[in-house]
């Protein structure tokens, strides 16, 4: 009875955590980008306040000339690692020059990368040089003296450097694209922005506490449009729940275990 009674228990506790690792598994696998670039810019802005505005998994182009800055925006939501890739086609002819990638957050702040070639030189006469930018991943909240990825709005920009004056004004064509990979619980912490840091989002806010005066002249600023597919914050989920409900099951377990061990036979007969 005592062994029937632990094989059931420990039947039971497998299923529980079969069914669990499911969404754990789902979580941290790469996350899905639509491959439809029919919507994607075809031109790039020349500063933060008119970036083209790109979502993840778009492949946007724009032609340009040599020694412009090239600006694109993207939405970055908590639990994910964006990493954004360029590539530049260069003229038949041309004189040695480097091209630099930034990322910059929605309060402008330059953000550092992980890893990829942030800075490449492109040698003379070469037909194309690739850039890449590795974020880390985006929290859901942090400390205001840190410069942790957060919520929002990201900036792309592109451009040379070192650049020689004759090589000034030539004609190149870029590619930008933006991908980012789901980290799951390990990102997890503790707190979230009320907002996420998008351009106008305290303009609108604030637009929406008047005194109830419908016929206010006051347009609500509200300056990006993007946002990712199922909503800002939408990764509420995490691994953490799954190993949570796992530490709970193993407790469980252990405790029938222990009391079927230990309970002994019953009373002594007379």
């Amino acid at each position: 009875m005592r062994t029937r009674l632990m094989l059931r228990a420990a039947s039971a506790g497998l299923l529980l955590l079969g069914v669990a690792a499911v969404p754990a598994a789902a979580d941290s696998s790469p996350s899905a980008s639509p491959s439809d670039d029919s919507g994607a810019p075809t031109s790039a802005g020349t500063s933060f306040r008119t970036a083209a505005e790109v979502d993840q998994g778009q492949r946007a182009t724009a032609g340009a000339s040599t020694g412009d800055y090239l600006y694109w925006s993207f939405p970055a939501d908590a639990g994910q690692r964006p990493t954004v890739r360029a590539k530049v086609k260069l003229p038949d002819s041309h004189a040695s020059a480097t091209w630099q990638i930034d990322v910059y957050d929605g309060l402008r702040r330059r953000q550092a990368c992980q890893y990829g070639a942030q800075t490449r030189t492109a040698a003379q006469d070469v037909g194309s040089v690739e850039l890449s930018c590795t974020l880390r991943t985006v929290r859901a909240w942090s400390e205001p003296w840190a410069d942790d990825p957060l919520p929002g709005t990201y900036y792309i920009r592109l451009t040379t450097v070192g650049l020689t004056a004759a090589d000034l004004g030539l004609p190149v064509t870029t590619e930008v694209r933006v991908d980012s990979k789901e980290i799951g619980g390990a990102a997890a912490v503790d707190g979230s922005l009320s907002e996420p840091l998008v351009p106008g989002v305290a303009v609108a806010a604030d637009a929406g506490d008047g005194d109830g005066d419908e016929e206010s002249d006051s347009p609500a600023a509200v300056l990006s449009s993007i946002e990712p597919d199922d909503g800002w914050s939408s990764g509420w989920w995490s691994d953490r729940w799954v190993w949570t409900g796992i530490g709970g099951v193993l407790a469980a377990l252990a405790g029938i275990g222990g009391y079927a061990l230990t309970r002994g036979a019953g009373r002594p007969r007379p």
